[in-house]
């Protein structure tokens, strides 16, 4: 009787030392698994060229993934023409916008760094519209154009977070159509900045900051040396 409560003490030991491993290595792995996708989103969300946050030796940028690349070619270059329908149907031409300093914004309804980054751009707007800025909102929202009810509803959900986050400025639709001369951009929100003589005087990749916004609106407007994309 002794011996078999015995076995049966070092049984159950050996089931709580085996329990106690296997949680320590599930734990393990979980925050391993949430740290690989921390830095994921991090790499996505940083402008081209610039480290990651939190750095270290592992910490790789936007230009080492190469987010942003062709884009940022456009630099020192006019900026493609193009014409897209906004909102109300009515067409809007990057030409119509000649003489004004711009922004051209690419964003979509289902980008959270993008809602971060609206309200900012508000307020940039009101700032330096009386100095001739403009901003252009391009929405990369896919549009199912063969079924009429289904574009219809895409339209209206891009209305109703337009509307949600009290955007001022055009924002115009079918972005996808002008993608390929700006350079295939897969990283929202993006920015060309567009001075009066219609050239691209600065480029932003993925959620920066309203200093470095406010600073590629300075070189648009021409108040600040243009040094390229996203400084």
């Amino acid at each position: 009787m002794k011996r078999n409560v015995i076995v049966l003490c070092i049984l159950v030991f050996v089931l709580v030392v085996l329990g106690l491993a296997g949680w320590a290595n599930y734990k393990n792995r979980t925050m391993a698994a949430a740290h690989a996708l921390a830095s994921q989103s991090e790499m996505v969300l940083v402008p081209d060229g610039k480290p990651a946050a939190g750095g270290g030796a592992d910490a790789a940028s936007a230009g080492d993934l190469g987010i942003g690349h062709l884009s940022s070619q456009l630099v020192g270059k006019t900026a493609p023409a193009f014409t897209l329908s906004d909102l109300n149907g009515n067409k809007v031409s990057l030409a119509s916008y000649k003489g004004k300093a711009v922004q051209l914004n690419f964003w979509a309804t289902w980008c959270a760094p993008c809602k971060i980054e609206t309200p900012w751009l508000i307020e940039l707007e009101k700032q330096y519209q009386p100095q001739g800025f403009e901003i252009l909102g391009v929405s990369f929202d896919d549009l199912d154009k063969d079924d009429p009810k289904l574009l219809a509803k895409d339209k209206a959900e891009i209305v109703k977070t337009v509307a949600a986050l009290h955007i001022p400025y055009p924002v115009l639709i079918d972005g996808d159509t002008i993608s390929k001369p700006y350079g295939d951009t897969e990283v929202y929100p993006t920015s060309f900045f567009i001075d009066r003589n219609g050239k691209i005087v600065g480029a932003s990749f993925g959620l920066t900051s309203k200093a470095e916004l406010e600073s590629n609106i300075r070189k648009a407007l021409g108040t600040s040396p243009a040094t390229g994309a996203g400084e």
